[in-house]
């Protein structure tokens, strides 16, 4: 109540208990609801639900449809025979244990049952006799009740008594204490995420930068798609020659109509990454097998920039993904068409180590938090974490997501557990969690989170362990508290922008605002 979101949820009996569907934004505020009987929804519109909302000047109703190919059809799976309006017993016959239950009924509309049950006039005469006593008659019924077998049930007490004890369970609180009801609804529910009320805000349009003309739209979906540090962000062009602007945060606004300067990686754009401990490095991988390496000059990008400061050689076809060290300066990750994952020094320029082992299309690397480990997830549907100093081959191996389509993988909690998005064999966009030292025993959690073509890229923060989880053209953000022991996901408020996002990074939380509790 009070309220303008309306949220629907699937509910199983197995995890993930709860699955959100949709959620419907009303245009007034809600004072009531309720929901309206199966058998008057418009079946042959495959309407499955309809709900009431009262606002304050209306009652507007809110429909449910699935869509169907046909709805000239009447479809058996989402309409199942419902409960019908005749009782199954009466009062009597039920206080001497008849159970019978309420016969269903179709929804077909072909099919409708026509009977009616209409309740009995109740005549006014047995009230008179209560209020001047009970007649000799009535004793006399009460005795061969009570020898029948029949005994009012204890619970059923005055009127009075009832009235008192409800004034006092509804007694002022002071809005803190769990009353029974809320607590028998934890207990189903499980526990709730601390940051489940967190909120994403779009911030003032003074602070965006607008007039973006000829974005690159075709990064693979390996990439994030451009890349941001606390300074700048990296945003790839369409035009010919893999052309990469350079825009500086600290000066938002609309941006001029004409050309901006560029860097001319003179060839497509596969992905980039700034280097963390230079706010002016920037690697980027081509699709023509090199890694460039770019400086950018203080106060950002003047004139053209034509000449990179290092080129990477060594590997034999298209990169997908390139990934700084977390730990260590000069050192970069790359994984490739070519089934290999080459570390780099680049301090000397030169490849330190191929780590081997892969046997499909390397969908995602991640360094461990402190820099020991790197996770990769592949189309060959296996996780592997590998220990570069140790060996090139992998340490551990599991089993990844099903789908082939594309998966993502974030370490949370310290590093000791991989958190891995991706699909299953119906396309289902859905996260795993592994724990790190123990791959090949499967994931200990899955939660399913709706059907999508992008891959979710998954962003992690630390300090709260929330992940935030979104596809390239989706409108949504999902949030998820992760924890190291069950129920392992606790869902938070999802955000929602109004248009399709082409892509989403995190910038580092030193440009939080602390004092408006922003956390990231």
């Amino acid at each position: 109540q009070g309220e303008n979101l309306l949220y629907c949820f699937e509910v199983a009996p197995a995890q993930p208990a709860l699955t959100q569907v949709t959620q419907c934004r009303t245009e007034g505020t809600t004072r009531g609801l309720a929901t309206v009987p199966r058998l008057v929804l418009d079946v042959m519109a495959c309407e499955v639900l309809r709900v009431l909302q009262l606002t304050d000047t209306a009652l507007v109703p809110v429909t449910y449809l699935v869509p169907r190919k046909s709805i000239h059809d009447f479809h058996e799976d989402l309409f199942p025979d419902c409960t019908g309006t005749l009782p199954a017993t009466g009062a009597q016959a039920w206080w001497a244990g008849d159970s019978q239950q309420v016969r269903r009924v179709s929804l077909h509309p072909a099919r409708r049952p026509t009977e009616t049950f209409t309740s009995p006039v109740i005549a006014c005469t047995r009230l008179q006799t209560a209020e001047t006593g009970p007649t000799s008659t009535d004793a006399n019924t009460d005795a061969d009740r009570s020898g029948s077998g029949y005994s009012s049930p204890s619970s059923l007490a005055s009127p009075g008594s009832a009235a008192t004890s409800l004034s006092a369970s509804t007694g002022p609180s002071s809005g803190f204490a769990s009353s029974p009801s809320q607590k028998s609804l934890q207990s189903i529910l499980g526990p709730s995420s601390r940051f489940r009320h967190a909120q994403g805000r779009v911030l003032h349009r003074d602070t965006h930068l607008t007039n973006l003309r000829g974005l690159s739209l075709t990064t693979p979906g390996e990439s994030d798609g451009f890349c941001a540090n606390h300074q700048r962000v990296a945003l790839p062009l369409l035009s010919a020659g893999g052309q990469i602007a350079i825009l500086e945060l600290s000066k938002p606004g609309r941006l001029p109509d004409a050309a901006l300067p560029t860097i001319q990686n003179g060839t497509a754009v596969a992905d980039l990454s700034w280097d963390p401990f230079d706010p002016r490095r920037l690697a980027v991988a081509g699709e023509d097998t090199k890694i460039r390496l770019w400086r950018i000059p203080e106060g950002g990008l003047q004139e053209m920039l034509q000449e990179p400061e290092t080129v990477l050689q060594g590997h034999t076809e298209k990169i997908y993904s390139i990934r700084f060290h977390p730990v260590a300066s000069n050192l970069l990750v790359s994984s490739s068409y070519d089934m290999t994952v080459r570390i780099w020094d680049l301090s000397t320029g030169q490849e330190a180590l191929c780590l081997q082992g892969h046997t499909d299309q390397i969908f995602c690397l991640a360094w461990s938090p402190d820099g020991k480990k790197l996770a990769t997830v592949s189309k060959d549907t296996r996780l592997r974490l590998y220990e570069p100093r140790r060996s090139p081959q992998p340490q551990q191996e599991g089993p990844g997501p099903e789908g082939g389509r594309g998966a993502r993988l974030v370490w949370v909690c310290g590093g000791d557990y991989l958190l891995v998005s991706g699909f299953d064999s119906r396309s289902e966009r859905r996260i795993l969690l592994y724990r790190a030292q123990a791959l090949p025993q499967g994931p200990l959690s899955v939660v399913g989170l709706d059907v999508a073509p992008s891959t979710l890229l998954p962003f992690y923060d630390e300090d709260t362990s929330v992940v935030f989880l979104t596809g390239k053209g989706d409108t949504r953000v999902f949030l998820y508290e992760v924890t190291p022991e069950p129920p392992y996901f606790l869902e938070c408020n999802s955000f929602t922008s109004s248009e399709p996002h082409k892509g989403f990074v995190f910038l580092p939380k030193t440009v939080c605002e602390v004092r408006e509790v922003e956390f990231t």
